[in-house]
């Protein structure tokens, strides 16, 4: 891909299964490894990021790194009216079909890192590696009253401070994020903010978001996973790194000492962070990316998507196929609409010969 910084101008879209554009840009050389942030996101300013951009900076040193913007913010579509998780499972998957690439390691971070943990659990065929960066699986019992209480104020100050020229309110959320940033690190985030999204999307995101827990699907995982965390992250105890990290049967777990969310490029513990997943994508590095026609693609299905259509050709309706599998039911329905795309299919008959082609092979 040429140069590895982090330059405007390299915007691409793609579309999800429901017909959402999604934004993603591309930099970087060597293995690709695609990356989910946390929910304040825009490609647009991504350069300037003087939170996050040293780390894509230093990835795109090292790997062929993928960014994208959620349905909702930054350059992909405002106006989604569905942003449940399964949605953005799935807009994680269009971005990765519309890349070429067949395998490629994971980071999540933040609230992005239910959806890796998800999507690595459903599809182990494509992914190569998982990175957890002060993320969290799932709410637990002793952490969850705290939890209700910040996420209802959360909520309150977007309802009321979103779009103020006075940014004292969204402070609350920059602090919570990167307590050890300087003044100008504040106020950028405090800025970039309302121009991520709507206020009113902010708000139907964050109570989408409220409930979500993957964390029955860590021991489902079977890519190596590393598992980096900030002993003083304030938007996900130290606690919920330690716990991802016992239940994922292949992790490491490396305690980074800072009160950041992700260390700033001051700190000390950047440097640790830096060496750790430089030494977790080498061998990542010694394979070239694998790429393939969409005419090749279209002719594979998953094995999830055979023993699916399999369901399918026994008679059973979706919402039973859920139950068979411990699906939703959007999920069997997402998985029904890739099945379709893959074999070229649509239209009422799509059920039919898709199950055709499965019992044929």
């Amino acid at each position: 891909m040429g140069d590895a910084g982090v330059h405007r101008g390299q915007v691409r879209f793609c579309r999800a299964a429901d017909g959402v554009r999604i934004a993603y840009a591309v930099h970087g050389d060597g293995a690709p490894i695609l990356i989910t942030k946390t929910w304040i996101s825009h490609l647009q300013y991504d350069h300037e990021d003087p939170v996050l951009g040293h780390l894509l900076e230093a990835l795109g040193r090292i790997a062929t790194v993928v960014r994208y913007d959620e349905r909702g913010y930054g350059l992909s579509d405002w106006d989604a009216e569905d942003l449940s998780f399964e949605a953005r499972v799935g807009d994680l998957e269009a971005v990765a079909d519309a890349t070429g690439f067949e395998r490629y390691a994971l980071m999540g971070m933040g609230q992005g890192g239910q959806v890796v943990i998800d999507h690595a659990a459903r599809r182990p065929e494509r992914v190569t590696r998982m990175i957890l960066n002060g993320t969290y699986a799932g709410v637990t019992d002793e952490y969850r009253a705290r939890f209700e209480v910040y996420f209802d104020t959360l909520v309150q100050i977007v309802r009321f401070g979103w779009t103020l020229p006075d940014s004292r309110f969204r402070r609350v959320f920059t602090d919570s994020l990167i307590p050890g940033g300087t003044e100008a690190q504040k106020g950028w985030v405090d800025d970039v903010q309302p121009r991520c999204t709507s206020r009113d999307t902010a708000i139907r995101a964050a109570l989408a978001r409220r409930d979500i827990d993957v964390t029955h699907l860590l021991g489902e995982v079977e890519a190596p996973t590393l598992v980096l965390h900030s002993r003083g992250n304030r938007m996900a105890p130290f606690e919920q790194g330690r716990l991802m990290a016992s239940k994922i049967p292949n992790a490491q777990f490396v305690p980074l000492d800072s009160d950041n969310s992700c260390p700033l490029a001051t700190e000390p513990a950047w440097s640790l962070w830096l060496e750790e997943v430089s030494r977790f994508l080498a061998p990542e590095r010694s394979a070239p990316p694998v790429r393939s026609s969409r005419t090749e693609r279209a002719e594979e299905l998953t094995p999830r998507e055979v023993e699916l259509l399999h369901l399918v050709a026994e008679g059973l309706t979706n919402d039973e196929i859920a139950d068979r599998l411990t699906l939703s039911a959007r999920t069997v329905e997402r998985h029904l609409s890739n099945i379709y795309r893959k074999l070229g299919v649509s239209g009422r008959s799509a059920r039919a010969a898709a199950v055709a082609h499965v019992l044929q092979r």
